[in-house]
């Protein structure tokens, strides 16, 4: 059973920054995509970011966190870590990672990001 593994979030001020983390425990090899996406309350789940190992396309971003977030992975393609500057009060939400691996989609467990004002 593929699990993943998250860390970071916490609680911060408006304009600071967090950094997240997230390691699968699937192989490299199936391993298509891994990213992040955040729910606040009473909202949807909405996509934050993501990275695509199977074929040479850029990272999504959010419009929402475009230019203040940053995606990126480590040279195994099996951990993800999610840059958050900037934030803002809006940004609060909890943050899930997910992996799409061998045409299954698989989820952390979520963290907590507050940003206060």
């Amino acid at each position: 059973q593929v699990q993943l593994v998250q860390s970071g979030g916490g609680l911060v001020q408006s304009g600071g920054s967090l950094r997240l983390s997230c390691a699968t425990s699937g192989s490299s090899d199936t391993i298509n995509a891994m990213g992040w996406h955040r729910q606040a309350p009473g909202k949807q789940r909405d996509l934050v970011a993501s990275l695509t190992f199977t074929s040479a396309v850029d990272p999504y971003y959010g419009s929402a966190v475009k230019g203040r977030f940053t995606i990126s992975s480590n040279g195994a393609k099996n951990t993800v870590y999610l840059q958050m500057d900037s934030l803002k009060p809006e940004d609060t939400a909890i943050y899930y990672c997910y992996s799409m691996e061998g045409g299954r989609a698989y989820w952390s467990q979520g963290t907590q990001v507050t940003v206060s004002s």
